[in-house]
């Protein structure tokens, strides 16, 4: 009997054989069903839940693992597994993995597909040197376990990890620093944990700041004096602009992992309250603006728009603060929902609930700031909302996974005002018609599409003062692409774009100097871009002249440390892009 099964299992996993091993041979990306390198490098990211102690699940269904295999089994899934399929395994933008589903597989079968992957976009970990056969054989035996249930994270939690470093009645009643505040660059030093302050009028740096790890963006308070900033391991730092060195006034973690940080804007409620989203637990919380003492915890969890079905774990992507009314906008990646909450009243907090589109990712406002703009980025469509009213206007098909940051709005010389995305899964650039009053032909369609120079774009960007725009391809698998940008003539979009080796302006050495957002000073006529090397690689920021195109200065220094995203103070406090 033991000889039958264990010949039972080798013909699975040899009938699996031949299909996996194509898929590892085929190394061009477009080999995979469109399925590119630039996508498995976005949706593969590392999570800190990975070192999060979870209690282990016992199925005696499963194969047997010991506590220490199961920990590290935990720790490999959560690095390498848990940005596609999920927290709880439940599935995001990859299948879901849950033991109902893979102890049918067995072991041999899923060993054998880890190791060579999937058209799906599932990487060959194996065959690519990422792991070794054990370390396959152990994830093989891992995801039949059932999946470990991370801690919750509550007010008590939150309240435990909250400091008010400087109290509000001690900290400045008036700037006490030279600098100009507006022109101030947030500059995330994504694997050091922290920011640089860097000013922008002389190119220093001003002060290093600890953060959480791997900052995900920067946000600044209303009246530009509190500066936001918050890790993907969900700590929160606020930061004193103020001050002669500006520095942390108060921190706070709202979970385990997060994204997103705003705060309000409204007319009567600047610098009142902040809000953060999290990825783990599946939530949002609004706080103090001025000491970040958590006030309300609303959940996320509920049912999806397309199948209404339940979801366990809908992960808070972007926030954004309207301009015109107390209101946050709140985009829930699994359920495809979009919230409008109303902080008028905290104790009976109003949320219109905005059906839209999987998976809910990043974006900005149109010219207007009527209008927010959202990347369905596994829909490949862009939802747009009108704030004013309410509801959703309309879904847009775009290219294949928009990925805009902010995106880009100008005056296009045929269509008028319109709205920009790139995509990490084509070349494509989409614009969209964003004027229903005076361009009501083009309103909401995407008006022309450009070809950039590839996929694995982050991020779009021009400014109002410019005539340019900037494409970046930082995960573009093609070194020459991922170190350059594409510059696209406003004035005329016909004309073939411009390619700035930004990289090679940097004058490091060796290194992946990939090139990512661009940014542009307060004045719009300077575009910073950050050149990313791994952690023990020379990395800089290179500052072009928007009107020549031509560089401009290049700042080095050894505490610059994997610079990923910059944050102009002003363009940040009042959503110019």
């Amino acid at each position: 009997m033991p000889h039958y099964r264990k010949l039972k299992q080798l013909t699975i996993a040899l009938a699996a054989l031949p299909f996996a091993v194509g898929l590892a041979l085929a190394e061009d990306p477009a080999a995979k069903k469109g399925v590119t390198e630039a996508e498995v490098k976005y949706q593969a990211g590392g999570s800190p839940l990975a070192n999060e102690p979870m209690h282990q699940n016992i199925d005696p269904k499963a194969p047997p693992m010991t506590e220490a295999e199961f920990v590290k089994a935990r720790q490999t899934y959560f690095e390498r597994c848990a940005g596609c399929h999920g927290v709880l395994r439940k599935g995001a933008t990859g299948k879901p993995l849950t033991p109902d589903i893979t102890l049918a597989k067995g072991t041999d079968y899923l060993k054998v597909f880890i190791a060579y992957g999937s058209p799906a976009g599932m990487p060959n970990w194996q065959t690519s040197g990422d792991m070794t056969p054990e370390q396959v054989d152990l994830m093989a035996r891992y995801v039949q376990q059932e999946p470990p249930m991370p801690p919750e994270f509550g007010m008590k939690e939150m309240k435990a990890t909250w400091k008010v470093l400087v109290p509000p009645d001690k900290r400045p009643t008036k700037k006490m620093n030279n600098y100009n505040i507006d022109n101030i660059f947030s500059t995330t030093l994504r694997d050091s944990g922290e920011v640089a302050l860097v000013d922008g009028d002389t190119k220093q740096i001003i002060s290093i700041v600890k953060t959480g790890y791997a900052v995900h963006i920067s946000r600044m308070s209303a009246s530009g004096r509190y500066l936001f900033v918050i890790g993907r391991d969900a700590k929160i730092n606020l930061i004193d602009l103020w001050m002669e060195k500006p520095d942390n006034v108060a921190e706070i973690k709202v979970g385990l992992e997060a994204r997103s940080v705003d705060t309000s804007k409204a007319k009567g409620f600047e610098d009142k309250y902040a809000i953060a989203g999290s990825y783990w637990p599946p939530q949002f919380v609004l706080m103090n603006g001025d000491t970040l003492e958590p006030l309300k915890i609303v959940s996320t969890r509920g049912m999806t728009v397309d199948t209404q079905e339940y979801h366990p774990e809908p992960r808070v992507a972007s926030i954004v603060a309207a301009h015109d009314k107390p209101e946050f906008v709140v985009n829930v990646k699994e359920t495809g929902k979009i919230l409008l909450v109303n902080y008028s009243d905290l104790d009976n907090l109003g949320i219109t609930e905005i059906n839209a589109a999987r998976y809910l990712h990043d974006g900005g406002w149109d010219a207007s700031k009527r209008y927010f703009m959202v990347a369905a980025n596994q829909s490949n469509k862009i939802a747009v909302v009108d704030t004013q009213d309410g509801k959703l206007e309309t879904l847009i098909d775009v290219g294949k996974i928009p990925h805009p940051g902010r995106g880009a709005n100008f005056v296009h010389p045929k269509f008028g005002p319109v709205w920009a995305t790139s995509h990490l899964g084509d070349e494509s650039v989409s614009l969209i018609g964003t004027d229903p009053e005076k361009h009501k032909a083009q309103a909401w369609k995407v008006v022309q599409t450009l070809k950039g120079q590839g996929g694995g774009s982050l991020f779009i960007k021009t400014h109002p003062q410019s005539k340019n725009l900037y494409v970046d391809t930082a995960l573009n698998p093609d070194a020459k692409i991922s170190q350059s940008v594409a510059v696209f003539d406003l004035q005329n979009l016909e004309k073939p774009y411009q390619v700035l080796p930004i990289g090679e302006w940097a004058g490091l050495g060796d290194g992946a100097k990939r090139v990512v957002q661009p940014e542009f000073n307060k004045a719009g006529d300077e575009v910073w871009f950050s050149v990313w090397s791994a952690k023990d690689k020379e990395s800089a920021l290179v500052v072009v002249d928007d009107k020549t195109l031509k560089l401009k200065t290049v700042i080095k220094d050894p505490k610059l440390i994997t610079p990923t995203g910059k944050f102009n103070v002003y363009n940040t406090q009042h959503d110019v892009y």
